[in-house]
């Protein structure tokens, strides 16, 4: 329940932020927009405390595998941030890439604003998609399982802080970190900027691996996915693409075309309809 418990206690201070941008920079947002990021936020929170109720004992039960005794320590849990950083990186590059994924992650992306609020809508789909598998190796290399979830947690905190548009570049912290420019590229979908700057914390990960695009000056980002999906009930953002991959999948001829569709680069749900 970490994830749950830190998200909440920082809670207070992403209503101050969210409250701020929409008084100073009320352009940016949409009240039905942020409506609907609420209401996810409060879905997806309550599909992953349950999650971790259910699959907590089979995390312990992992951990009994373990290949090392990690203590805790201020070295051990610098260790488990760069390494969840690290599998972060590697879940969103997945979820950009394999559609199951996608039928989840697309609610995160499917607005057209881009604002302190955007960080909330998020899917009560996670669990399901699988985004738990991920941290899985950390379990298993000997960090306890509490640990894992709240550095995911903290991972998790420090990203609601790039969703905006009211903070430029930030000179040398660019180079090392993940920052308001970096993911104002990674939610556009511009040519030259879909499916970059999967970064959490650490945008070195997209440097090693040929996943970085600069924000560039004269380039204005267009927020939202491929078609549009022009909808504000959470109940048609949260399911529509799970409709559309479900429908192909069965529709699709054969084995091999259905394992296309589950687990091939997505399509939009909404220029298919």
């Amino acid at each position: 329940m970490s994830i749950e418990i830190i998200l909440l206690a920082l809670s207070p201070i992403f209503v101050i932020f969210v409250s701020y941008e929409f008084i100073k920079f009320r352009r940016v947002y949409d009240i039905k927009d942020s409506l609907a990021n609420t209401a996810l936020a409060l879905m997806h929170q309550a599909a992953d405390a349950i999650a971790l109720l259910v699959l907590m004992p089979f995390f312990y039960w992992l951990y009994d595998f373990r290949l090392f005794e990690v203590e805790l320590s201020i070295i051990s849990v610098f260790g488990a941030f760069l390494l969840q950083d690290f599998l972060y990186y590697w879940f969103h590059k997945a979820s950009h890439h394999i559609h199951w994924l996608w039928a989840a992650h697309v609610v995160h992306h499917s607005s057209t604003k881009m604002n302190f609020s955007t960080a909330f809508r998020q899917s009560l789909m996670y669990p399901l998609a699988g985004m738990w598998v991920f941290w899985m190796p950390m379990i298993l290399i000997g960090f306890d399982p509490v640990t894992v979830f709240t550095v995911v947690a903290l991972n998790l905190a420090y990203q609601f802080f790039v969703h905006t548009q009211i903070v430029n570049k930030l000179g040398w912290f660019e180079k090392v970190f993940n920052t308001p420019s970096h993911h104002r590229v990674h939610h556009a979908i511009n040519e030259g900027y879909l499916d970059k700057n999967f970064a959490g914390v650490l945008i070195i990960w997209d440097k090693m691996f040929g996943t970085y695009a600069e924000e560039e000056a004269d380039k204005t980002c267009k927020y939202g996915i491929i078609g549009q999906l022009n909808s504000n009930n959470p109940i048609t953002i949260t399911f529509h693409q799970w409709h559309y991959l479900i429908k192909t999948m069965f529709t699709a001829k054969g084995i091999k075309l259905k394992l296309k569709v589950l687990f091939g680069y997505p399509t939009s749900s909404v220029k298919h309809k």
